[in-house]
């Protein structure tokens, strides 16, 4: 079971490079493709689920490319987009399933299992209108799921989602990971950090980075700092230092910043988290682009 993207790149009318040679060996797995709105993620997501072609490069799936032969892919894809919208929810699973060429009886039985799965059991004949984003993206999740897929596509699944919601779909799709390779787009740090084995950074249409959450994080080894300013003083920190996060206590501001040495001296050095990891990565990216150090 592999998925391999070689040199893939995508523009638009008016010369808009969405993707820009990107590069991926995926297998079995969660991998969780980061990067800002706008970065190219849905682009790559609607390629790899055989929606878009690509303006150059190839995809390949078991070694066959998929460009032109796109129905091996097919038959194993998963896809929840974006975005969808229909009316019942019950007859929407249907549907879907004989457009998947699953056979009225098995896929009665299915439908079944799925809904138990994702809870949804006693709310499939509600219309859809009266379902919470929650339960809209599990009944997506339900129908990506329809066929067994080996290969498992979700873009942007917590946008809208309630905190409760969104850890419970994350807990869901670190359940379904087993042997499926599974892409989870989003710009939300926290919906992988729990589920990726392998985390890309996309930016801009570039892949900046492809790793492992560990060796990410080793990137920002002793480089997070906790210093405490008074709020009048956040704004200059935040114009010298990347500044991750802050929070107001009794005795100031304690800014958490990524730097490679101490904003101050009163400064405590941090363990480092992914979404350090992940600032950092941008951070980077913006100085190679506006000409300064790496």
């Amino acid at each position: 079971m592999r998925l391999l993207v070689e040199n893939l790149s995508k523009e638009y009318h008016g010369n808009v490079r969405a993707l820009s040679e990107v590069h991926l060996a995926l297998g079995p797995g969660v991998l969780g493709l980061l990067g800002p709105n706008g970065a190219g993620k849905s682009t790559l997501m609607r390629i790899l689920a055989t929606i878009t072609q690509p303006s150059s490069g190839r995809v390949l799936w078991n070694d066959s490319e998929i460009a032109g032969h796109p129905e091996p892919l097919r038959a194993v894809l998963g896809y929840l987009p974006q975005d969808f919208g229909v009316y019942n929810a019950l007859e929407f699973l249907e549907y879907l399933a004989a457009v998947k060429g699953i056979e009225a009886g098995a896929a009665r039985n299915r439908i079944r299992e799925l809904l138990e799965l994702v809870n949804l059991t006693e709310a499939i004949k509600r219309p859809l209108g009266g379902y919470s984003g929650g339960m809209r993206q599990r009944i997506g999740i339900a129908q990506a799921l329809l066929n067994d897929p080996e290969v498992l596509i979700v873009d942007e699944p917590t946008a809208g989602l309630d905190p409760e919601e969104r850890v419970r779909f994350r807990n869901l799709l670190s359940e379904l990971s087993g042997e499926r390779i599974v892409i989870l787009s989003t710009h939300i740090v926290s919906d992988v950090e729990a589920v990726a084995t392998r985390i890309a950074i996309l930016v801009h249409g570039q892949l900046i980075a492809n790793d492992v959450p560990e060796a990410l994080l080793a990137l920002v080894s002793g480089k997070v700092w906790e210093v405490v300013v008074s709020s009048a003083e956040l704004p200059a920190l935040r114009l010298k230092h990347l500044v991750s996060s802050t929070a107001h206590r009794s005795d100031g501001v304690h800014a958490r910043v990524v730097a490679d040495a101490a904003p101050q001296n009163a400064a405590r050095s941090l363990d480092p988290s992914l979404e350090d990891a992940y600032l950092f990565a941008l951070g980077r990216q913006r100085n190679k682009a506006n000409g300064g150090a790496a």
